[in-house]
């Protein structure tokens, strides 16, 4: 008779979340629920956001209202000189001045956002 052998006992293997993916409690409360709480604090996040596109948004009108108030004064310059130089400023200055104006607003608008972002987010938040 011949021995027959066993097959070795089946390795059995267990799956879990690994440890570095486990979610943990934040320290403090996210701000994100301190602003749909409406508590202090998160009234406190919500005027700082607004101030600071607030300061954006006057810094932009300043420079713009200085930009395009400068113009009338061209035509307190000789009669032969202001007629093309007026032409130049308002069809090859002023629109590309507001262009940038516009740019420089809208890229501190969404910096404004981001940062506003990062703060009330929790980094703990996979789903961001």
């Amino acid at each position: 008779m011949a021995e027959q052998q066993q097959p070795p006992p089946r390795r059995e293997v267990v799956t879990g979340v690994p440890r570095a993916a486990r979610r943990r409690p934040p320290a403090h409360a996210p701000a994100r629920s301190e602003i749909s709480e409406q508590t202090t604090l998160g009234a406190t996040y919500v005027r700082a956001l607004m101030r600071s596109q607030l300061r954006a948004a006057l810094g932009a009108v300043a420079v713009l209202v200085l930009v395009l108030g400068l113009l009338p004064l061209g035509s307190l310059l000789p009669r032969a000189a202001a007629g093309p130089l007026v032409w130049v400023a308002l069809g090859l200055v002023a629109y590309p001045v507001m262009w940038l104006i516009a740019r420089w607003y809208v890229a501190r608008a969404e910096r404004n956002e981001a940062d506003f972002t990062g703060l009330v987010t929790d980094p703990a938040d996979p789903t961001g």
